[in-house]
């Protein structure tokens, strides 16, 4: 959730696009009943997302909305108003009664959600990680979506909208959240975070834009620790046999989720403890994590290959990253990125965690040992 302020408007970074769409729309009351926000994890969609919530929510009659003051503002960012009501797979998974589905729980939330409002003009119905819902519960909210009232806004919020229902997207303005300009970026770290400008440029390059991950590393310093051992430990990998590296990536699941920043779902560890290891979807948050550390890697890579080691990131592992970048070459660079690419939307879509990493260590590119 954004900090409360006086200042009035948008308090997310970046976004110019998405935020003059809806801030326009808004102001000639236009905006779609339905709103799908949508981009990676990390990105900042949260921040988006209360922003919106606080435009939505307003109670100033006059002057440049959201206010950020009015209690329906407060409320709003709190995620604590009444006529905010606001679900996702993982709370319907938790508030099921004994013996019931997940879809009808979802259903059964809906229902509830149709409510009049409580305060104000509106019911707003947040519905976060829709991406994430099985095809039956998208199906029970396009339902949701196909009765329209003039007092009712659904705000959906999305990492990958290619997995969410085709009919669902027709019905809902799609509002993107991406990367955001690396000064505008930098600037914020330094002004709200209080980070040196070299920390706060570094942070900002690791994160590759994407607000939400440079604030969670500016806040959490183990993270970007972890991503550092990690990218060191694959550099090191491109000088060893396959054996090695099939045996490495058992450690390096290990290690992603002894960090503890996944978000598990029922039944799954967060952390490794007396010899647990993690399992289901919790290996999967720590396979995500490692594939996100190699992308940044191979990336920065690929910048040195194209004779920009200076912006890369990972340049301060090993001196040597240019010339690495450059025996490797731009065209097997570039197939690795595409390949990892792949490799990470396939773990979204459940692939096994162990195996695909294995995949990536089958390809990735070779080097002597020095």
């Amino acid at each position: 959730m954004t900090q409360m302020t006086s200042e009035a408007g948008f308090l997310s970074l970046g976004q110019a696009t998405s935020r003059t769409i809806v801030q326009h729309s808004a102001a000639r009351g236009r905006l779609q009943r339905t709103l799908l926000i949508h981009g990676p994890a990390g990105s900042g969609k949260g921040a988006f997302v209360d922003d919106l919530l606080a435009l939505l929510l307003c109670q100033a009659v006059g002057g440049e909305r959201p206010c950020n003051v009015c209690p329906g503002c407060r409320a709003a960012r709190a995620r604590t108003h009444p006529d905010l009501v606001i679900g996702s797979p993982e709370r319907w998974r938790e508030d099921r009664s004994t013996g019931e589905s997940i879809v009808a729980a979802a259903r059964s939330w809906l229902a509830d959600s149709a409510g009049a409002p409580i305060v104000g003009e509106r019911r707003v119905i947040l519905v976060e990680g829709v991406d994430r819902a099985n095809e039956q519960t998208q199906n029970s909210l396009l339902k949701a979506l196909e009765e329209p009232t003039s007092r009712h806004m659904f705000v959906l919020v999305a990492d990958e909208p290619t997995r969410v229902l085709p009919t669902i997207r027709s019905r809902s303005q799609s509002l993107r959240v991406g990367s955001v300009p690396h000064a505008e970026l930098v600037a914020w770290l330094v002004d709200r975070e209080r980070l040196p400008a070299d920390q706060a440029d570094a942070l900002a390059r690791i994160a590759g834009g994407m607000a939400g991950t440079a604030i969670g590393y500016a806040r959490a310093p183990r993270l970007v620790d972890w991503r550092r051992r990690t990218q060191r430990e694959l550099l090191e990998l491109m000088g060893r046999g396959r054996a090695d590296r099939f045996s490495s990536v058992r450690e390096l699941l290990d290690d992603a989720a002894r960090i503890g920043v996944e978000q598990p779902s029922e039944g799954e560890v967060q952390v490794i403890e007396d010899g647990v290891r993690p399992t289901g979807g919790a290996q999967r948050e720590a396979a995500l994590l490692i594939v996100e550390a190699w992308l940044g890697l191979a990336r920065d890579l690929a910048v040195a290959a194209a004779g920009r080691p200076q912006i890369a990131a990972a340049a301060a592992l090993d001196p040597e990253l240019p010339e690495i970048a450059e025996r490797i070459g731009q065209p097997a660079i570039g197939d690795f990125i595409g390949l990892l690419e792949r490799i990470r939307d396939g773990l979204r879509q459940n692939a096994a965690p162990r195996l695909a990493l294995e995949v990536a260590m089958l390809s990735w590119p070779t080097q002597a040992p020095r």
